[in-house]
């Protein structure tokens, strides 16, 4: 099972394109997988003969579980032995909008009343926490698929609705308490019941411990008065991002060590820039990071339209995983909500990251033509830069901040 953004903990084989005995090529498509942010198609890594099938359709596993096996020794037309295989013949997949998924696979598909309706495990473990019909929810996801959103919008609808009386609302919190009844008096304090951390909680927990623990991070933060950005930012009608992602990237192709990798020993520099954009998808659903390829060559208009349409693909599910793969510097901006200052870890085996903080207006010194210094009000910003001091010095994250800083107070449409 493939990892696809590093808060996807499980996927759900949703169907086999290839049976036991079949020939498929590399990069073909052998099966669909479904998880709580990804639909997608899984590639074949190696042309072969497939000889075993280990995960059965509606089977949830865990990221990194081996679901089939390809003996790649061996040649098209060769007799074999496909007896112990257990799924029927592929047959060819129409286009989404006429298919719909079959009557024994996992995926929650909008079906007619009565008609057997089949969840994700996810929706179904949601469903029994806040004892849910699952058949009175229509879905908003892909062909009518019933999200974990679509659960949680019909729980706390109900909750609004909930009549008044001896009846106990209902809660998002489990387990559920009536509200004491007014003019109760106060109990003995009883501390809140713990819950575990979800899964994409402890996924998350793990990729950003294991980064902590293998690179030896260091950050380094630049304040930038971003005067020219916003004037740009409006004649665009764009946000700051994709001007100040243009600026990154213009840093990253100056300074390309840290456009790289370091995995073990291996240093590896790319030359071309494949920006990750970190998204935003909900308190409990984390973030995950499609991927701009050959960001070098796209402009802050091309940028910003890429942008837009993964950040908007990722919120709906629908991104690939090709889009969450292979990105050599991240860029993440959590300043949208606010915030002025963070150090961000670093995405294996990347060797920095930068963060974009909140744009704020504040009184600055500066220097006007004639060497005059005057107090005036500036939208600044700070850029917090985490870097891997196995792979970088800090004068070289130093040059990199000020190449960033640079190009974005000299900034022309």
């Amino acid at each position: 099972m493939p990892q696809m953004g590093v808060s996807v903990a499980e996927g759900t084989v949703i169907s086999w394109r290839k049976r036991i005995g079949d020939w498929v090529e590399s990069d073909e498509t052998i099966a669909e997988v479904s998880t709580d942010k990804i639909d997608t198609e899984i590639p074949a890594p190696a042309t072969g003969r497939v000889v075993e099938i280990l995960v059965d359709v509606g089977v949830t596993v865990d990221v990194g579980v081996t679901l089939a096996r390809i003996a790649t020794d061996a040649r098209p037309g060769e007799p074999h032995d496909a007896e112990r295989d257990p799924t029927p013949p592929a047959a060819p997949t129409p286009p989404a909008a006429q298919r719909a998924p079959p009557s024994d696979t996992p995926v929650d598909a909008a079906a007619p009343r009565g008609a057997s309706r089949r969840y994700s495990p996810v929706v179904q473990r949601i469903a029994a926490e806040h004892e849910v019909e699952l058949d009175a929810i229509e879905g908003t996801g892909r062909e009518g698929r019933v999200r974990k959103q679509d659960v949680i919008a019909f729980v706390e609808a109900r909750g609004r609705a909930a009549p008044t009386g001896d009846e106990a609302p209902m809660h998002i919190e489990s387990p559920y308490r009536p509200d004491p009844p007014p003019g109760a008096a106060d109990g003995p304090y009883m501390p809140p019941e713990g819950r575990p951390l979800s899964r994409t909680r402890q996924t998350i927990g793990t990729h950003m411990h294991h980064s902590l623990q293998t690179a030896a991070t260091c950050t380094t933060w630049i304040e930038v008065d971003v005067s020219q950005i916003e004037l740009a930012r409006k004649e665009k009608g764009t946000t700051a991002l994709p001007l100040i992602a243009r600026c990154v990237i213009g840093a990253l192709v100056e300074l390309p060590q840290l456009n790289a990798w370091l995995e073990d020993d291996v240093h590896t520099v790319h030359e071309q820039v494949n920006l990750g954009i970190a998204v935003s998808l909900s308190d409990d659903d984390g973030l995950i990071v499609p991927v701009v390829r050959g960001a070098q060559d796209l402009s802050a208009e091309g940028l910003s339209r890429l942008i837009r349409d993964l950040a908007s693909r990722a919120r709906a599910r629908a991104l690939t995983a090709d889009d969450v793969h292979g990105a050599t510097f991240t860029l993440t901006n959590p300043g949208q909500f606010g915030s002025i200052m963070a150090t961000p870890v670093i995405s294996q085996p990347q060797v920095a990251i930068l963060d974009v903080e909140a744009i704020t207006k504040r009184p600055v010194v500066v220097t006007d033509a004639f060497g005059q210094d005057a107090i005036a009000i500036r939208p600044m910003v700070i850029l917090g830069l985490s870097w891997d001091h196995r792979a970088l010095d800090g004068v070289l994250a130093a040059r990199f901040l000020a190449s960033i800083k640079r190009r974005m107070e000299s900034y022309e449409s």
